[in-house]
């Protein structure tokens, strides 16, 4: 799996612990937008993107299917999203 391109849209005005939404291209032909970004304790993390199901639980819309793409997505993701953090210091 190539990523190609990775967009991160800071979001504003918030006091929540969701700092940003990503959308990444894969292998030049695929495009998944609304990966959140938020805040954890000393870390960022991701969450995929996901509706509200009829019992007011939360289930992803799309997802990796094993912990090593979770991994190298969100190792993308999070290494542009702090990139992006120290060019705006």
């Amino acid at each position: 799996m190539k990523i190609g391109d990775v967009r991160i849209r800071e979001v504003r005005n918030t006091d929540g612990k969701l700092k940003a939404v990503a959308s990444v291209t894969i292998d030049d032909c695929f495009v998944v937008h609304d990966i959140k970004i938020f805040e954890r304790e000393e870390s960022f993390a991701i969450a995929m993107p996901s509706r509200k199901t009829s019992d007011g639980k939360y289930k992803d819309i799309a997802h990796p299917l094993n912990t090593e793409t979770r991994e190298q997505l969100q190792d993308v993701i999070l290494t542009e999203y702090r990139r992006m953090l120290a060019e705006k210091e």
